[in-house]
């Protein structure tokens, strides 16, 4: 049977990528959709394609193009710390520029022509995410267990959409004072965090040895219904 979500690669910019996945009907709200640090491998596309059928047009874009264009790395061993090493590599002018070019593509795009936009990321995608909803006119954003975020709260005025948040409950870079730090950055805004007591980081991705299906499950409804809510 063939998918009804439609998908290709799209040029952002010169030598700058991004994975579209289309909903069936062919149009629909606009979701960026930042990677981990193991690049827009199979996971970070069948995540695409999850959520363009919840009815979102999806761009994943490759934020390592600049050091390792298309890159896809597995989840251990040498794979995870090249993926490390690339993050620690990237430039913070150069990413930032990256986000806004990538939000500002999709907006471009006639599949999202009128709708709105929003931000889901995972671990390093969680902080661009976020830094996304800082930084540019998003509608949205929904950070996955994004680390560092807790080290930027001074962005966190600048985030004028709804912000929904998911931390795993056992997380060695993500300690719970740090989940708390964010919750209080954001009392009285239109934000949420959701913790999930049983989970692990990486608990949404189904290829790695951390993934906790019944958490996965309850975070993606959560973000699909909050993200429905602020985007349809």
């Amino acid at each position: 049977m063939t998918s009804p979500v439609t998908t290709q690669w799209i040029e952002i910019g010169p030598g700058f990528g991004g994975y579209l996945a289309l909903p069936p009907a062919g149009r629909g709200p606009g979701l960026v959709l930042f990677q981990e640090i193991f690049g827009v491998n199979a996971h970070i596309r069948a995540v695409a394609e999850q959520y363009a059928l919840d009815g979102f047009v999806v761009l994943a874009p490759d934020v390592f193009w600049r050091q390792a264009p298309k890159v896809e790395l597995g989840y251990e061993g040498a794979d995870r710390q090249r993926g490390i090493s690339i993050m620690q590599s990237m430039v913070a002018a150069e990413t930032q520029a990256d986000i806004g070019s990538a939000v500002a593509a999709l907006r471009a795009r006639p599949e999202t022509a009128g709708a709105r936009l929003g931000a889901f990321g995972y671990c390093l995608g969680g902080r661009l995410a976020y830094l996304a909803a800082a930084t540019t006119a998003l509608d949205a954003a929904v950070p996955f267990y994004g680390g560092g975020i807790h080290t930027q709260l001074d962005r966190a005025p600048a985030v004028r959409c709804p912000i929904q948040f998911h931390y795993a409950g056992h997380d060695d870079n993500i300690p719970p004072a740090a989940v708390e730090s964010v919750r209080q950055a954001f009392a009285g805004k239109a934000a949420e965090v959701h913790v999930y007591p049983e989970a692990h980081h990486g608990f949404n991705c189904w290829a790695r040895s951390t993934y906790h299906a019944p958490s996965a499950a309850l975070a993606h409804g959560r973000a699909a219904a909050f993200l429905a809510a602020a985007l349809f």
